[in-house]
């Protein structure tokens, strides 16, 4: 595995994403008990004597999805939606509808509002994140260059324009809008989806990006800017510099194992292998469900020709992630030869 495990999910974080999850579904006969026990009680009770109070669904809505019981929730923001016409509201709505799971409902529901509120272009943006999630990229694109048309000081549209030029291999498209988007709002989250595009180029306005970053945070906490010039630093043949980087990450936060992983590997490419592996072991110290620390356990192990430590750490990798190809073709190879 010569490119670096994080930088991949570095990139892969320019995807959008939306939160589409199943929750365990209540049966219908325990619906109005649940609804009467507390902490809902009271705020039902309120409900049937004044059945036409929006506010009071919207209060019960937002409590029942703070103890997960999404289905219930879902009725109530709609019957919110539906009493209010409110268009904060139906983002509420839409956002509860793409957590059970019902995205067909929540994408009726942004079209009706995109037409119902044209001068308010978050129901276009979100119809535009919800298309990308679903892989349709051309019409994700359209709605983020209608608004771009509408609004071109939109820093979120130009974001999410250039999320998905490189979710479709167009990086150059993809920098062109990123840099727009940090250039009208620079933030943490823009300036890291630029810098990222950057260093797979290995261009060094990567560094001037995360400096930029590094520079506004005044609490010096944060990580990302500076776990970014770590991996440029990796990247471009500078492993003094990128160590340095990522023990400041850990610095910063010694949970972020991530910082662990990338500082084992430059170790285990100088074939310093006590070293990598002590740092391997302490990032599955730090979080023992992280596959990659096992797996690059088992590499060192099996770089020094110790092939049963190595199997059993690439099948803990195997277990925490049964997607994980390379620690199975490990396996395999040991096994075969």
């Amino acid at each position: 595995m010569t490119f670096h495990l994080s930088y991949m999910r570095l990139l892969a974080g320019l995807a959008v994403t939306s939160v589409i999850a199943c929750n365990e579904q209540e049966p219908a006969g325990k619906t109005v008990d649940i609804l009467n026990r507390v902490p809902f009680k009271t705020i039902s009770d309120s409900i049937r004597r004044f059945p036409d109070m929006p506010d009071m669904y919207l209060e019960r809505a937002v409590r029942l999805s703070q103890h997960n019981q999404l289905d219930l929730a879902t009725a109530d923001f709609k019957k919110t939606w539906e009493l209010s016409q409110d268009p904060g509201v139906a983002l509420e709505y839409v956002s509860n509808l793409l957590l059970v799971n019902k995205v067909p409902e929540a994408m009726n529901v942004l079209k009706e509002c995109a037409a119902k509120f044209p001068e308010n272009s978050e129901f276009n943006r979100r119809l535009g994140e919800v298309y990308a999630e679903m892989g349709n990229t051309d019409a994700a694109l359209k709605q983020f260059e209608d608004i771009i048309n509408k609004e071109p000081e939109n820093f979120e549209a130009w974001y999410d324009k250039g999320n998905v030029l490189a979710k479709r291999k167009d990086t150059a498209g993809a920098i062109q809008a990123l840099e727009r988007s940090f250039a009208l709002q620079p933030i943490n989250f823009t300036g890291i989806a630029l810098a990222n595009l950057y260093i797979g180029k290995k261009d060094p306005k990567a560094l001037k990006v995360c400096d930029y970053l590094i520079a506004r945070d005044s609490s010096g906490l944060q990580t990302d800017a500076v776990y970014a010039k770590g991996i440029f630093y990796s990247e471009t043949g500078k492993p003094q510099l990128a160590l340095q980087q990522f023990e400041e990450c850990i610095k910063r936060d010694w949970k972020l194992t991530d910082a662990y992983i990338e500082k084992g590997i430059i170790f285990y490419e100088q074939k310093k292998l006590d070293t990598a592996l002590k740092t391997f072991n302490m990032s599955v110290t730090v979080s023992n469900t992280n596959a990659d620390g096992y797996f690059w356990i088992g590499r060192c192990y099996e770089e020094m020709n110790d092939n049963v430590r190595a199997v059993e750490n690439y099948q803990r990798a195997l277990s925490l992630d049964r997607t994980f190809k390379e620690a199975a073709e490990r396996i395999n190879r040991i096994r075969t030869s």
